[in-house]
């Protein structure tokens, strides 16, 4: 009872003073927007800075990215200048050969591809090392064996009197190796040879010969009762040639395997020799200088007049 009594009185006593109830709530409002004021302007300024910063590293990459663009641009721009007036400074290569002609590709025995005609001849001429004269002559050292040898129950001998005494040109048969076969490719008739006795007691240089038939087809491949028969080789597609030579002059003594060797030390007149070199090789290229020293170790029976 006396709560409700102070509480009607308190209530009458708001009641007769308004002044102070409209303070009140005057403040009360005051407050209210003096607390949501700032935070409102806070919360928009951030938002705003946030925006803007979004904003700015949108545009930067992508402005980045144009200029990295535009200068690799420049860059190929260039780069393909240059290469333009590189290839307009640089000759235009030629193709040589004889037109319209193709070469047949089919292989050798040594692993080379065969020609036809003059292309073949040229070929086998540079390869062969051979060196030739002003006169167009060339020089080579041919061997065979003097002394009795059985193969295949066939007596192989040939000498430097064989050679002599032949009535007609002799065909330079059995030679089975890649490299030989191609030194006599190259011979050109009026060449002249070495008649080297070889696979005996005294090896050595017995006499001269001429080359008096050029390279043709050895037949004695395709016969199986000669001792150098080759099965793999056939009239279509033969592997093997030969020359035909004539006897020259023979020496007094031979020119021995020994005498040659002491020349042929370092710094020598046959330091080069190909015969040295290569001993298995039985046809190899005597260059003119080579030549005419071996001819002066010689004394020839009956000297031919050149």
């Amino acid at each position: 009872m006396a709560g409700s009594m102070e509480e009607k009185d308190q209530n009458l006593a708001e009641s007769e003073n308004p002044r102070k109830r409209r303070g009140s709530t005057l403040r009360a409002v005051k407050e209210t927007a003096a607390s949501s004021r700032p935070k409102r302007v806070a919360t928009s300024l951030k938002a705003v800075i946030a925006n803007d910063v979004v904003a700015e590293a949108k545009r930067r990459p992508k402005s980045a990215k144009v200029e990295s663009d535009s200068l690799k641009a420049r860059q190929a721009e260039k780069a393909s200048a240059k290469d333009t007036a590189k290839a307009a400074a640089e000759p235009v290569p030629v193709k040589k050969g004889r037109p319209g002609k193709k070469p047949n590709a089919a292989a050798t025995v040594d692993g080379t591809a065969a020609v036809d005609g003059a292309t073949k001849d040229a070929r086998s001429k540079d390869a062969s090392g051979a060196s030739e004269t002003k006169n167009g002559r060339s020089y080579w050292l041919m061997k065979a064996e003097p002394e009795t040898r059985l193969e295949k129950g066939v007596d192989v001998r040939f000498s430097i009197d064989d050679l002599r005494a032949a009535t007609e040109p002799e065909g330079w048969d059995g030679v089975r190796n890649a490299a030989a076969r191609n030194h006599m490719r190259a011979m050109k008739k009026g060449d002249i040879a070495f008649f080297y006795h070889s696979n005996c007691k005294v090896p050595g240089i017995a006499g001269t010969m001429q080359i008096v038939r050029e390279s043709s087809v050895d037949e004695s491949a395709f016969d199986p009762a000669h001792p150098y028969y080759d099965p793999k080789s056939n009239r279509d597609s033969p592997k093997w040639d030969w020359v035909h030579v004539q006897f020259r002059s023979k020496f007094k003594n031979l020119v021995t395997l020994a005498d040659i060797k002491s020349h042929a030390k370092p710094g020598g007149a046959l330091e080069n020799l190909q015969m040295v070199k290569q001993s298995r090789l039985s046809v190899s290229p005597v260059t003119e200088e080579q030549w005419k020293f071996l001819m002066s170790l010689a004394e020839e029976e009956e000297p031919v007049k050149e």
